[in-house]
């Protein structure tokens, strides 16, 4: 009789809530109203490009200036516009002019009485300057509602549709498609809707055939013919006026690098753009020209003319080059400072004149971060890597480098820097939660850092940072005395420093090819200590790091030595502590490394790592990420035998220094589309391999593979998915489930891996603006972790070929992103659609059970209970 409601209820409640999204979207629906909009109006709520094959829509779109009010799932469905529509309601424009006028004649009758009190007119400004603000905006943008949750209309104009339509042409024939056409028709929806369809038809291309340049200027024309393979206009490519564009600009900068200071593009002219169409077919036949007889050709002329007046262009070479490095400089390159007080402490170095203000700098590194030299050419490159150079350093305020033209053509250098403070200190602090089975337990972490910039003179960064946190986190085992504690308080207290110098620390020349390319060394040491019932670890870590960026995009980092020494003990909690150190014999039974790391260890390595990044922060571009690391540890003991390396140790299979050998590579590669301003498909793929050899045959725990967590596979929690289809927990062969009667797996346990495959996918997109930008997602994640050994104590852990793919996990959820700007609060909730794990013997009934696709045991009744239930993952920042 039980099971019969229940199965009704679920049955009612299931059609009720699709009853319910019905009638929304009915109301939605109807939510515009008309009467608020403009006489004989229609509201744009689409456009579409058509006909296109070769040019992109998203190319094509860009030219389109007006954005259509926002649609749910492509419907005539426009929520913001109503709820602008309701803002504007009980919105009386004229009215909040008056009160922002009111509190202006406010403010300046104040600000007269006040006008003999500096403090008081401070105070005063600061307290009417937020209300201004506010009324401002609002006078200007609307309320509250209109402004964050609203969108105003966006009326249809058939003049824009023309006017976009021609710009469109105009792209087309600026791309090469010189014969091409455009139109546009409209479709009229509900409610005084409309859409507006551009149709594109592209017609032949045309391509380059002959490429001519008239130079006169000699020493110029040699210049450039001698670069005609780094030309952006190839013959056999379409035609395209942005190559037009940038084959100006990279003669342009040819020629600033060859001493042509006073050079510009407005010196190159396309003189002739002749379009030929190849209809000789005697040339054709006779194979005089190659490709097909109805291609179209396009000819092109480029001229370099000569200044007015003049038989050539002026060379320009560097004359005297000052440095001057005051704290009296401003953001345009002046200084307070007199030229006596200066004078002071003045040195020459390499023809360099140094200013250096009294501060005690080394002029031996700074002359390698100037690039610009007396009786050189010009070079604009020099003079751009110059400022690079100096503000990578994160030792100046203020960097300009301005030229004086002199006589007979020298250009007198003047690099004006203003340093930032030598000793700064900050604080940082932040709540954090952790959310397991519908309850969240909070916690909260704070960290002071000190800087000391210039420590030795030789433009050094010196930081040294302490931190403790207090955060709930899921232990190994259960309390023994209470059975549902599974979440215990852990205390990190950590201290780590860092010494940073502007250069490439090694003996000999090598070091000297570095300076173009912002070398840095980092020495770094720390401390940091973990404090839980369960456990206690520590780990003493001491590395050195070359890093070195040959463009803004490239970066290496290259760890000469990675040395880390851990330490493990007894947990706070003896009876807690007693249970762990049983459950890690049991793992160590089944084939499972996890105790060696609770172990006294040590692991020693050197790493090589790339980075490609053309992703900016805060601009929506098409865009790209890729980072690889190599990674070697223990290299330097394969020099010595095994067994003398355990009795340098003293090493056993129960004390002693546990040491590690280990190769790991991992890949990690995201690709960023945008596909409206604020809207952007990010992909990310990401893989990696550890071997460990030697006597422990594994690599230390901080090396293994983990999926799941906020960063990786969404809809499980921290760490706890894999190694491919075992179970989470199990007791004498058989899963262990939190809440037997809902066949809830329970996640204890972290399950490392020797190799990790996992890929996402995820639409972003802005909803609304609430004091910050709140941004949605939608996303998909796939991916595991496996073991590369096999073990026949745990069955189904290991790659292969034949099984890896139904072992693959895929969740999928939505989240939320609170955009701040400098940072960003994230939520992600998760559910499983794939759950390789769940296939099993089920415990009662001993009836085998497959329910991999998990996707239907999810339901909005049980969000934090059942088979299937709702993962929230917290975290700072974008997942990737």
């Amino acid at each position: 009789m039980y099971e019969r409601l229940t199965s009704n209820i679920s049955y009612i409640l299931h059609h009720t809530s699709r009853l319910g999204l019905f009638l929304l979207i009915v109301s939605l629906s109807g939510c515009l109203s008309s009467k608020n909009l403009r006489t004989n109006s229609y509201i744009l709520t689409a456009q579409t490009i058509r006909g296109n094959h070769t040019i992109s829509s998203e190319s094509l779109e860009s030219l389109i200036p007006q954005k259509p009010n926002r649609r749910i799932l492509a419907l005539p469905i426009t929520p913001p516009l109503w709820f602008y529509q309701l803002g504007a309601n009980r919105y009386n424009r004229e009215k909040a002019l008056q009160e922002l006028q009111a509190k202006t004649n406010e403010f300046e009758e104040q600000s007269q009485q006040l006008a003999d009190q500096p403090q008081a007119l401070k105070k005063l400004n600061r307290r009417y300057g937020r209300k201004l603000k506010h009324l401002r905006v609002k006078a200007e943008e609307g309320n509250w509602l209109m402004r964050s949750l609203g969108e105003p209309p966006s009326y249809f104009a058939e003049s824009d549709a023309k006017a976009n339509a021609a710009k469109m042409q105009k792209y087309l024939s600026d791309k090469g498609f010189f014969n091409a056409k455009t139109a546009y028709s409209l479709d009229t929806l509900r409610r005084r809707q409309i859409r507006v369809n551009y149709l594109i038809s592209e017609n032949e291309g045309f391509y380059l055939r002959n490429i001519t340049y008239t130079i006169a200027d000699p020493r110029v024309d040699s210049i450039v013919r001698q670069s005609f393979d780094k030309s952006k206009l190839q013959t056999g490519e379409r035609f395209d006026f942005d190559n037009m564009a940038n084959e100006r600009i990279r003669i342009e900068t040819l020629l600033r690098d060859q001493g042509y200071y006073t050079f510009s593009r407005q010196y190159i002219r396309a003189t002739d753009v002749d379009t030929v169409r190849r209809g000789n077919d005697r040339r054709f036949h006779d194979r005089l020209e190659p490709g097909d007889s109805t291609r179209r050709n396009v000819d092109v002329a480029l001229q370099i003319v000569n200044p007015p007046g003049k038989s050539a262009h002026p060379i320009y070479r560097i004359g005297d080059v000052e440095v001057r490095v005051s704290p009296d400089i401003d953001a345009s390159g002046s200084s307070t400072t007199t030229a006596s007080a200066m004078a002071l402490d003045t040195v020459r170095r390499n023809g360099i004149t140094y200013l250096l203000g009294g501060r005690d700098i080394s002029t031996r590194l700074l002359d390698a971060k100037i690039l610009v030299r007396p009786g050189q050419l010009y070079n604009q490159t020099n003079y751009r890597d110059t400022q690079r150079q100096l503000f990578l350093l994160n030792q100046f305020k203020y960097i300009n480098l301005n030229f004086i033209d002199s006589t007979n053509r020298l250009l007198r250098t003047l690099v004006t820097a203003s340093p930032l403070d030598k000793y700064e200190a900050t604080a940082e602090g932040g709540a954090t939660s952790l959310l397991y089975q519908g309850q969240a337990f909070p916690g909260g972490f704070g960290s002071l850092i000190f800087r000391i910039r210039n420590m030795l003179g030789g433009l050094e960064t010196f930081e040294i940072s302490a931190r403790y946190g207090i955060e709930a986190q899921t232990g190994f085992v259960v309390d023994p005395t209470n059975p549902t504690k599974v979440v215990y308080k852990s205390q990190e207290l950590g201290v780590s420093s860092s010494l940073t110098f502007p250069q490439i620390l090694f003996p000999g020349p090598l070091r000297f090819g570095f300076n173009r390319y912002a070398p840095r060394t980092q020495v770094s040491l720390s401390l940091n200590n973990t404090f839980r019932p369960d456990f206690r670890r520590s780990l003493l870590r001491a590395s050195m790091a070359y890093n070195w960026q040959t463009t803004p995009t490239k970066q290496f980092s290259f760890f000469i030595a990675d040395i880390n020494l851990i330490n493990a003990g007894d947990g706070s909690n003896k009876i807690i502590s007693d249970a762990f150190k049983d459950q890690l014999d049991s793992l160590q039974k089944t084939g499972s490394t996890v105790y060696l790391s609770f172990r006294r260890s040590i692991s020693s390595s050197f790493s090589f790592a790339y980075t490609y990044n053309t992703n900016t922060p805060n601009q929506n571009h098409r865009a790209n990420f890729l980072r690889a690391v190599v990674e070697s540890g223990g290299t330097t003991l394969n020099f010595f035998p095994e067994a003398q390396l355990r009795k340098f140790f003293n090493t056993t299979d129960t004390t002693g220094l546990q040491f590690y050998k280990f190769l790991r590579f991992n890949l990690d590669y995201r690709h960023y589309i945008p596909l409206r301003p604020r809207t952007t498909l990010a992909f990310r793929f990401n893989t990696g391999l550890v071997y460990g050899y030697g006597s422990n045959n594994t690599a230390p725990y901080e090396k293994l593979f983990f999926a799941g967590g906020s960063n990786s596979i969404r809809a499980w929690l921290p760490r706890r998915l894999g190694p491919g289809s075992e179970w989470p927990q199990t007791v004498g062969g058989k899963p262990v489930f939190s809440s037997p009667d809902e066949q809830q797996f329970l996640y204890i346990i972290e399950k490392p891996g020797d190799m990790i495959i996992e890929g996402s996918a995820e639409l972003r997109g802005r909803l609304f603006h609430l004091g910050a930008d709140v941004n949605g997602a939608i996303f998909v994640d796939a991916g595991n972790v496996w073991n590369i050994r096999y073990n026949e104590k745990r069955p189904g852990t290991t790659f292969g070929f034949d099984t890896f793919i139904p072992q693959i996990a895929v969740g999928t959820g939505v989240g939320l992103r609170i955009d701040f700007s400098f940072f960003v609060i994230r939520f992600d909730g998760g559910i499983k659609v794939w759950d390789p794990a769940r296939r099993y013997i089920d415990p009662t009934s001993g009836e085998p059970v497959d329910k991999r696709f998990t996707l239907p045991e999810f339901s909005l009744s049980k969000l934090s209970s059942g088979p299937n239930p709702l993962v929230i993952n917290f975290g700072i920042g974008y997942p990737f």
